[in-house]
């Protein structure tokens, strides 16, 4: 197989982990589990995986200053786990396509934080693009609160501060990524989001609730870790060595129409005219946002 083919097939497979996220979280919660106890779940599954990570890229060049921990450990409290819980609580009121759609457009809102901090408003293409993205949110909005699925309104909003969140991440996170390489921020930042979480969940819950939790739930947070985690963050990782960012970026556009499809099969989500032109509005507009900051 060809370098490039070996790319290709780690973004699709990236994106394809990514998009299963959302489908397994929405699986669980049928269950009758809290967000506060698969979220732990998930992180405890994923802890020796990005351990791992952690210490196999423990060898690069560039050391990690005290400055860089506390950056890292500031990253991981809001990129991985303030993002990661306020999904897990969104994704209870509203539909896994939705909340995908809505994660999309995290790359408008750092233009528009770019915007902000310039002190001057995006270009008029830019200013398009932004607009097709969140008129494509708000049809798919539109579709949910018609089809009476859950809360929209709260779980959109829920889920929007995730994706700005996520945002903040990637902001704050740039620096970090190109001194000391996607593998140890990820790994580092994440195993942060872990400690945070399972703290969390042992000032808030019984410790035996987790173990307590039926089979199901426990493989479907494992599967959470490895497939929707872990997998897709080193795949992506190598796509964007092997491919560069853009063409990786373009081929993560396939996210929303994924888990669009994954919902209506594997959860019976219903899937309407309006979702799949607000689908296509949205990721029309990301790429253009995108090709705009290239």
């Amino acid at each position: 197989m060809r370098p490039d083919s070996i790319g290709l097939a780690c973004a699709l497979l990236g994106a394809v982990g990514f998009s299963f996220k959302a489908i397994l979280v929405k699986a669980a919660y049928r269950y009758g589990v809290d967000a506060e106890t698969l979220l732990a779940l998930r992180m405890l599954y994923s802890l020796p995986l990005f351990l791992l990570m952690g210490y196999t890229a423990r060898n690069a060049a560039e050391p990690i200053a005290p400055a860089d921990w506390r950056r890292l450990l500031l990253l991981g409290l809001l990129g991985y786990y303030g993002s990661s819980y306020l999904d897990f609580l969104g994704l209870r009121h509203i539909s896994a396509a939705l909340e995908r759609l809505i994660l999309f457009v995290y790359p408008t809102i750092v233009v528009l934080y770019a915007a902000w901090r310039a002190r001057r408003p995006p270009a008029r293409p830019t200013l398009f693009a932004l607009l097709l993205c969140y008129l494509g949110v708000a049809l798919v909005v539109t579709h949910d609160v018609r089809a009476g699925s859950g809360e929209v309104l709260l779980g959109g909003s829920l889920v929007f501060a995730s994706a700005v969140c996520y945002a903040t991440y990637l902001l704050g996170a740039a620096q970090l990524l190109t001194r000391l390489g996607s593998a140890r921020v990820a790994a580092w930042a994440t195993l942060v989001a872990c400690a945070a979480a399972l703290l969390q969940f042992t000032l808030l819950r019984p410790v035996g609730l987790a173990l307590a939790q039926p089979w199901p739930v426990q493989a479907l947070s494992a599967a959470m870790a490895v497939f929707s985690t872990v997998l897709p963050i080193w795949l992506v990782s190598e796509g964007i060595r092997r491919l560069g960012a853009a063409p990786t970026a373009m081929i993560g556009s396939l996210g929303p129409p994924i888990t669009m499809l994954l919902a209506w099969g594997l959860l019976g989500e219903a899937l309407g005219a309006l979702q799949v032109l607000g689908a296509a509005l949205v990721i029309v507009g990301v790429r253009l946002v995108a090709a705009g900051e290239a």
